[in-house]
């Protein structure tokens, strides 16, 4: 008996400090709130991801920036996970990066591979 006791206690001693540090875990962080954007990309006129277009320049310009981005290590994982969505030529940039220069730097590879300023919607926040 004291030895099925034994490795019962041994199972259920860890999953319950498991369960325990879990919640003091969660009640220590703070949930992020992305109401207003949300909000924000539910209008019909902001560009979402499910609105990428599918013709070969619109996904061909897309990849360009994405690999242009990707190259550059010296940007943070946010600003590596930026939402490029290309429309008919037009690209948006969406997401939050790290620093104001690294929105300066991935606005200006849209600008490179499209070709115009006035081809790329810089819809980039900096969280500081």
């Amino acid at each position: 008996m004291k030895g099925t006791q034994l490795k019962y206690s041994r199972l259920i001693l860890p999953a319950a400090l498991g369960v325990a540090g879990a919640v003091c875990y969660g009640q220590a962080q703070t949930q992020p709130d992305n109401t207003k954007v949300n909000q924000r990309d539910r209008s019909a006129a902001e560009a979402t991801a499910d609105q990428q277009k599918s013709n070969a320049a619109d996904m061909k310009m897309t990849r360009n920036i994405r690999r242009s981005i990707m190259a550059d290590k010296s940007l943070s994982s946010y600003a590596h996970n930026i939402k490029i969505i290309s429309q008919n030529g037009v690209v948006t940039l969406k997401g939050p990066v790290k620093s104001d220069a690294e929105k300066t730097s991935l606005v200006a590879k849209a600008v490179a591979v499209t070709g115009s300023a006035d081809n790329v919607t810089d819809q980039i926040s900096v969280k500081h």
